[in-house]
């Protein structure tokens, strides 16, 4: 059975005493510096000499070089992975290190000595830090990659803990599961849905429904994310008494019109390459050659045109869009 930690399964003096680190100050870095210091910690941001550590100077933190970090009881590390192995952190024995993805932990990309361990918010780094202000807190993934020292599941535990990531339970995952899961929703199940949506809009077009009208069902309302916040809030049968008999039977009676269509084999493929690694050598390819594959796709996918298109249409439909007429 999976095993889930909650706030009760964490004690905050596992940490007492020890130094705490906070190397990065973007989305996730700023959020749990400013959550671990509100649950009565003294974390010290370790950033370069830029914009981030004016904002934490500005926040009240007391800021270092990266390198400082490496003489920190406990280290989180929160820059983007690829970025991880390139910043020569050093660490020692009896040190905790903690990172917020599974990824580098997962592919051998930075394994120092000590206690490693992973704390992943299955939540954006600003959202983070509104759970925690709204004491609802989120939902984590945690896994122990190394304990070297006996202590590195305690720690995490109470590091998780105080950044709110036990509140609605912490799920037990390998570094390697947790990269397989977020890499598989990015490459194998989002390509997927946007492939779906393309079919369903050109379907609808082919058919005189006007693209504002087909963009407004699918995202401008906000009805498929209030769908999907019941969905979260009462689960798949309790949601579907929301909506009306008829449409209760066509999305029941409908399911299997698409059961020929097996995505299946595609997607092992996809999961194929993450957990072997190969993506994982191929990322690290693009991001050596200074990304110009990810800039061309994004020209292609999210260009200019397509931002203008997007921008008129949000001018004109949704929120505020009388009041710009």
């Amino acid at each position: 059975m999976t095993k889930i930690y909650y706030e009760a399964d964490a004690d905050p003096s596992a940490l007492a005493g020890q130094s705490v680190a906070v190397v990065g100050y973007g989305n996730q870095g700023r959020s749990w510096a400013l959550n671990l210091r509100d649950s009565g910690l003294a974390p010290r941001v370790c950033v370069r000499a830029d914009a981030t550590r004016e904002r934490a100077r500005a926040d009240g933190f007391d800021t270092g070089e990266i390198g400082e970090a490496a003489d920190a009881d406990v280290a989180c590390v929160l820059v983007p992975d690829d970025a991880i192995p390139k910043l020569g952190l050093a660490r020692r024995d009896g040190q905790l290190t903690v990172v917020a993805s599974g990824y580098t932990l997962a592919y051998a990309r930075y394994e120092p000595p000590g206690d490693l361990a992973m704390i992943a918010p299955r939540m954006l780094g600003p959202e983070v830090r509104r759970c925690y202000e709204e004491k609802v807190g989120f939902i984590t993934a945690i896994g122990v990659h190394r304990d070297a020292t006996g202590t590195a599941l305690a720690r995490t535990l109470a590091l998780a803990h105080a950044i709110g990531g036990l509140a609605q339970g912490g799920i037990e995952l390998s570094p390697a599961q947790e990269a397989l899961l977020d890499l598989a929703v990015e490459q194998a199940l989002s390509p997927a849905l946007t492939h779906v949506n393309q079919a369903f809009v050109g379907a609808l077009l082919a058919r005189g429904i006007p693209l504002e009208a087909v963009m407004t069902e699918l995202v401008l309302s906000g009805e498929v994310e209030r769908t999907y916040r019941l969905l979260r809030e009462q689960g798949f049968a309790g949601q579907l008494e929301h909506h009306s008999p008829a449409s209760q039977y066509g999305q029941l009676s409908r399911r299997g019109v698409y059961a020929a269509l097996d995505f299946a084999p595609a997607m092992q493929r996809v999961l194929d390459d993450i957990e072997s690694g190969r993506f994982a050598d191929e990322w690290d390819a693009e991001s050596e050659a200074g990304h110009p594959k990810l800039a061309e796709l994004k020209r292609e996918h999210a260009g200019p045109a397509i931002q203008a298109f997007e921008a008129d249409v949000r001018r004109r439909l949704g929120p505020g869009a009388g009041e710009r007429r």
